[in-house]
Order: C-alpha cells, then sequence, then structure tokens
C-alpha cells in the first residue's frame, strides 16, 4: 500500500526531527544514520519454528543505539531506549504520507463491496493502525495481522512458512475463501501454499509466481479479482 522510497524519505525526516532535539547531535546526521541502520530488516531475529520471541524490543533498542553511534550522541540505557525508540517510531508513523496512486481508493471499492479486509504485514498490528489511520482507511480493515497478532504461542514473522495458516486459522476464514494480495512472489507463494487465492502486485517481467493475476499497482486490484470466484 505504501511506497517505501517515499515512505523511507519521511522516516530520514521525522526520525530526525524527533529524536535531534531529545538527545542532540546534527538534524543531517540523523537523517544519515536512519539511512544506514535500517528499522525494519528482521532477519537477524528469525528463530526456528518461525518465531521472533520477544525480539521486537532487542531490535528497536539497537536501532536507536546504532544510530547514536553514527550521530555521536549518548543513548540512552536500558530499557529507556527501548522506550524513546517506540515514541520515535509512534511519531514517524503517524506523520508518513506515502501510499501509491490509486491504492486508497482500492481499498475503499473492495470494502463497498462487501470483502472483509485484514492486513497480512511484517509490520506490527500498532504501526499498521497509524499508518492506515493516516490513509483515511483504518476503519475498513477489520484485523491488523502482523507478527505479534499471529501468536501460537509466539510471534510468527511473515516470512516464516506458518504465518498465513496461522492468520486463518485465528480469524476462522477457509483459506479458499481468502484472496491474498501481495507485492512479494515469497509471499504470494507462501499464501498459495497454504490454500489461498493470490494476486502479485509487481512488474509484469516477473512471472505470475502461481499467482491468479499480476497487476503492476495496487490501483488495478478491483478489476483484477472481479472475475474470481471463491464459493
Amino acid at each position: 500500500m505504501n511506497d517505501n522510497t517515499r515512505r523511507g524519505e519521511q522516516w530520514q525526516k521525522h526520525v530526525a526531527d524527533y529524536l535531534s532535539p531529545r538527545l542532540g547531535g546534527d538534524h543531517a546526521k540523523w537523517r544519515e544514520a536512519n539511512i544506514a541502520v535500517a528499522l525494519w530488516d528482521r532477519d537477524g531475529f528469525a528463530r526456528p519454528g518461525g518465531a521472533y520471541v520477544g525480539a521486537r524490543d532487542g531490535y528497536i533498542g539497537d536501532w536507536l543505539t546504532g544510530m547514536c553511534r553514527r550521530v555521536g550522541v549518548d543513548a540512552p540505557e536500558w530499557p529507556a531506549s527501548v522506550a524513546l525508540a517506540r515514541e520515535a517510531t509512534a511519531y514517524v508513523t503517524r506523520r508518513v504520507r506515502a501510499s501509491f496512486p490509486g491504492a486508497i481508493e482500492s481499498i475503499r471499492h473492495l470494502s463497498a463491496h462487501g470483502y472483509r479486509l485484514f492486513t497480512a504485514s511484517g509490520e506490527y498490528s500498532e504501526e499498521l493502525d497509524r499508518y492506515l489511520r493516516g490513509m483515511g482507511v483504518r476503519g475498513l480493515f477489520s484485523r491488523l495481522y502482523g507478527p505479534n497478532l499471529v501468536e501460537t504461542p509466539v510471534e510468527t514473522p511473515k516470512e516464516g512458512p506458518f504465518f498465513y495458516s496461522r492468520l486463518f486459522d485465528d480469524d476462522g476464514v477457509a483459506p479458499e475463501n481468502a484472496l491474498v494480495v501481495d507485492d512479494s512472489p515469497d509471499a504470494v507463494q507462501r499464501a498459495i501454499e497454504a490454500g489461498a487465492t493470490a494476486v502479485l502486485v509487481t512488474g509484469p517481467a516477473s512471472g505470475s509466481d502461481g499467482a491468479t493475476a499480476v497487476i503492476d499497482r495496487l490501483a488495478k486490484l478491483p478489476r483484477a479479482i472481479a472475475d474470481i470466484d471463491f464459493t
């Protein structure tokens, strides 16, 4: 739903706006530090069986302290560093406006035509909530699934093999009645393996990867799925 290039540029600005007055350091250096220390590269926290095992606090704490090192300021002690990192991410995500053209209109169209909408994201539910509120469509989603809302018994990363099956089980939806839309061929493949129909949002050169449809932008989604029969 969001253009990561535009979103990244806004993250850099808003992170610097928030942290520079609180911790000191040059605004431009905070922007550069945020580019260098990627917030959502969670691969290092994956665990056997597809669980994060409480690694999120460790990650966002490391994110903050890593930026402090690059800026040349002292980082707060643990757990204050985690608390400040949470505050910073909340500040940023409430302000990001980076949806792809036509994405909001497609979401509203699907909701108006009776689709129950969910997220199936690698981002956490509270962050998704803030992004969707910024887009003006939060109320159209039944539930915002991220790894923290797919727990049996621990958090389940989207990149793991159990994400979609656990999501379907949690909501009680039959996989054959579910449509998963994603810009990752790997995610599309995992959704198909879990029994869902899938649409891949990407350039046509990537191939279908088993998806029922391939579109180059989310604005085309309503037309692409108009003829899909889920009964």
